[in-house]
C-alpha cells in the first residue's frame, strides 16, 4: 500500500509543539490543560487591515493573578481549530504549563486562517510607511493587542519558535515592542540560502523536494485543512531521486510549476539579491529584549542560522543579554527526544531533561515572572566524546588554539604540514553518487549526522585520512574550515569534507552489552559539510574551474564541540557527492544547474594535492 507524505509528515522535524518523549503521559497532560486553561480565538488587526487568526490558552484560576504572555507565531497551522478542540502540549515541557504562561499561537499572514499573502522568509523592509508591514510589524502590531486586549496578562511577552517558527521568533527582536522582555530563536532559519536550502551553494534536494511538495502549495483563501504532500511509490530514497534524473525533471514530473517557492529556487541558482533580502543578520541591531539562542550539533537543517544569529547579536548588541545554548541533538531534540541517543551515538544522560528544566523555564521566569537571575554562562555547550555540559564565557571559547590537520602520504593526517610532493585522486560518477546515508528511506534521514561512515570508508571514490592512535584525550571546540588544494578534469565539482571519529577495534563496553560489540572499529560522524565548487570565490558570481589548473577551495564546517578520547583515531574523508542530501553536480560547466540536461552529466577525475606548497587539510581550534 502507498504511503501517502502528509504534511505534518514532511514537516514533523519542523514542528515546534510535537514531542516524541515527554514527562507523564499525554492523556494526564492534555487533561491537566483542558482543565486549567481557557481556550479565546481571535482574529487580530494588522496595520494594513489583514487580520491573523491567533488562539490563546489562558489559565482559568479565579483570582486575580496575572500571566505574561508566550508567543509562539508559525507558518505550520495553530489547530486545532475551535473553542472546543484544545492542543494536548501548549510548551516545551509540563513545567511551563503548571508555571501558568498565557501561550498564544498565531497563524502568520497568508498561512491557514489567516488573511493575507504568504511569502517564504518575507525580507525584512526599512523606512516603512504608516501601512506598510514585514514579519517585524506584524509582530508588533500582535503584541500591541495582546497585552491591551487578552484578559489577566501583566504587561510582558516572551516569544520562542523552532526551524522555520525559529526565524519568526527571532524577527521579533527587530524593532521589538516594549512589552517583549525575552526571546528565544531555536533552530532559526537566517538565510535560507545557507539554511535548508543549501550548503555551501550545494541544493539539499531531498530536504527540499519532501519540504514543498507540500508546504509550497498555494492557498487562496484562510482554510483550516493542510494541504496534501507528495505520494511516495518508491521507498528507497537513492533510487527515487537517481530516476529522477536532472533535478529540472521535478517541474516537469512532479510539481508542475504549481510551488512558487521551488520555482523561485530555480530561477535563482546563485545568491543574487532575491536571496540576499531574505538574509536577517544585517537587522539584527539595537536588540532590547533578552535573547537566548538554541540549536543542535547534529541538525541536518538549521545549525548555521543558531551560531551566525548568536554571533550577530552578540558583535552588535553589547550589553544585551543573549545566551547560546548547544546539545546533542537533531532538529528540534531538545524538546522532541530524551536527547541520551542519535543513532548508535550514546550522550550518558537525558540531556534534553536538563535543558527544559533548568534553562528554559529559568530563562522565561526570570524575564517574565521576576525569578531569580538564572545562572547561565554566555555559552552553555554539550561536549560530545567526554559527554558533559560546559560553560564558557564566550564562544568559540578563548582558550583555544588554531591548529590544521594535514593530509599526508599513505592516508596519513597529522598537525605536522607535508614535507615531500603528493597527490590522491579519486573517480566522480554523477551515475553512481556516494550515498550520504546507509539508511533505506525516502525521508532525510536526521540520524545521518553521527552515523558510522565505514559504508563510505569503503568506496574508491572517497579518500580517507587518519591520525596514529591518539595517546591523550584531544578537544576540537569552535569553528571548522577545509583548505583543500585540488586539480579536476572537468569544469565543476563538488568537495564534501567529514571529520570522524574513529572508535577503537574492541569497544569497551562490548562484554557489558554485547550491542555495543558491533561498535568496535566505527567512524562516527562528527562534523560534515559540502561546497559547490563553483562558489569557491563567491556565492554570488559562479565560475568554472580551469581543467587540470591547481584550485585552492576553502570552505566553513559548522562549530563543534567534541573530544576524541586516547585510543582514538581522528579522520577526515574526501568525496566529491553526498546523494541525496545533496543534488548532483553535472561535473560539465553549465550556467543553472537546475536547468542542466541528462546529457551534461559527465564523469571526471578529482585530484587533492598534499605538497609543502600547496598543502590540504582542515582548520580547528584546539581546546587544552
Amino acid at each position: 500500500m502507498n504511503r501517502k507524505l502528509s504534511i505534518l509528515a514532511a514537516l514533523c522535524l519542523l514542528l515546534p509543539a510535537a514531542a516524541e518523549a515527554e514527562e507523564g503521559k499525554p492523556d494526564e497532560r492534555a487533561a491537566y490543560i483542558r482543565a486549567n486553561y481557557s481556550k479565546f480565538e481571535y482574529r487580530i488587526p494588522m496595520r494594513d487591515g489583514a487580520r491573523l487568526f491567533t488562539c490563546a490558552y489562558v489559565p482559568n484560576e479565579l483570582g486575580k493573578e496575572t500571566y505574561p504572555i508566550l508567543l509562539v507565531r508559525t507558518p505550520y497551522n495553530v489547530g486545532p481549530y475551535g473553542l472546543d478542540r484544545y492542543k494536548d502540549k501548549l510548551a516545551p515541557s509540563e513545567d511551563f504549563e503548571k508555571e501558568k504562561f498565557i501561550f498564544v499561537f498565531q497563524d502568520v499572514r497568508g498561512r491557514y486562517m489567516s488573511e493575507g499573502e504568504f511569502v517564504d522568509m518575507r525580507p525584512h523592509r526599512t523606512g516603512k510607511g504608516p501601512k506598510d508591514f514585514d514579519e517585524s510589524t506584524d509582530t508588533w502590531d500582535t503584541v500591541d493587542w495582546l497585552v491591551k486586549n487578552l484578559p489577566r496578562n501583566n504587561g510582558k511577552a516572551g516569544a520562542w519558535g523552532i526551524s522555520y517558527p525559529g526565524f519568526y521568533a527571532a524577527m521579533t527582536t527587530i524593532d521589538a515592542h516594549p512589552a517583549l522582555k525575552a526571546v528565544s530563536p531555536q533552530a532559526p532559519i537566517a538565510d535560507w540560502f545557507w539554511d535548508d536550502m543549501h550548503r555551501n551553494g550545494a541544493f539539499n534536494l531531498n530536504l527540499a523536494f519532501a519540504f514543498f511538495s507540500g508546504f509550497g502549495k498555494k492557498r487562496p483563501e484562510p482554510t483550516s485543512e493542510e494541504a496534501e504532500g507528495f505520494e511516495w511509490k518508491q521507498q528507497d530514497g537513492y533510487q527515487f531521486f537517481l530516476d529522477l534524473g536532472p533535478v529540472k525533471n521535478v517541474q516537469s514530473e512532479y510539481f508542475k510549476g504549481e510551488i512558487p517557492f521551488w520555482n523561485d529556487i530555480v530561477a535563482h541558482p546563485n545568491y543574487d539579491e532575491y536571496w540576499q533580502s531574505r538574509n536577517i543578520l544585517p537587522h539584527l541591531r539595537k536588540i532590547k529584549p533578552a535573547t537566548m539562542i538554541v540549536g543542535g550539533l547534529f541538525d541536518m537543517e538549521d545549525l548555521y542560522g543558531p551560531m551566525k544569529i548568536y554571533r550577530e547579536i552578540e558583535k552588535n548588541n553589547p550589553g544585551n543579554w543573549n545566551t547560546l545554548v548547544l546539545g546533542p541533538w537533531r532538529h528540534g531534540g531538545w524538546v522532541r527526544t530524551e536527547g541520551d541517543k542519535l543513532g548508535t551515538a550514546d550522550f550518558g544522560f537525558k540531556t534534553s531533561e536538563f535543558y527544559r528544566d533548568q534553562v528554559d523555564l529559568a530563562f522565561f521566569k526570570h524575564f517574565l515572572k521576576g525569578a531569580t537571575k538564572p545562572e547561565l554562562p554566555e555559552a552553555l555547550v554539550f561536549e560530545t566524546g567526554a559527554n558533559r555540559w560546559r560553560s564558557f564565557d564566550a564562544w568559540p571559547p578563548k582558550e583555544t588554539k588554531a591548529k590544521k590537520l594535514y593530509f599526508g602520504a599513505g592516508g596519513r593526517l597529522s598537525f605536522e604540514p607535508p614535507k615531500e610532493e603528493g597527490e590522491d585522486s579519486y573517480p566522480s560518477d554523477p551515475q553512481k553518487p556516494v550515498p550520504y546515508t546507509s539508511a533505506i528511506g525516502h525521508r532525510w534521514n536526521a540520524e545521518y549526522m553521527t552515523e558510522d561512515q565505514r559504508f563510505a570508508a569503503w568506496r574508491p571514490d572517497v579518500l580517507v585520512y587518519k591520525t596514529e592512535e591518539l595517546k591523550e584525550d584531544l578537544t576540537l571546540a569552535g569553528p571548522l574550515r577545509a583548505d583543500l588544494w585540488v586539480k579536476i578534469t572537468g569544469e565543476d565539482a563538488d568537495f564534501v569534507v567529514k571529520l570522524i571519529d574513529v572508535y577503537p577495534g574492541e569497544h569497551p563496553d562490548a562484554e557489558k552489552d554485547e550491542t555495543k560489540a558491533a561498535l568496535g572499529g566505527q567512524q562516527m560522524l562528527v562534523r560534515g559539510e559540502v561546497l559547490r565548487g563553483r562558489f569557491r570565490d563567491s556565492v554570488s558570481a559562479p565560475k568554472p574551474f580551469v581543467p587540470g589548473e591547481a584550485t585552492k577551495v576553502g570552505f566553513e564546517l559548522q562549530d563543534v564541540l567534541h573530544t576524541f578520547q586516547r585510543g582514538h583515531r581522528i579522520m577526515i574523508q574526501v568525496q566529491s557527492s553526498w546523494f541525496p542530501l545533496i543534488d548532483r553536480n553535472p561535473q560539465k560547466w553549465v550556467p543553472n544547474i537546475f536547468e542542466a540536461n541528462e546529457e551534461d552529466f559527465v564523469k571526471a577525475t578529482h585530484t587533492v594535492i598534499r605538497s609543502a606548497q600547496q598543502p590540504s587539510g582542515v582548520e580547528v581550534g584546539v581546546l587544552p
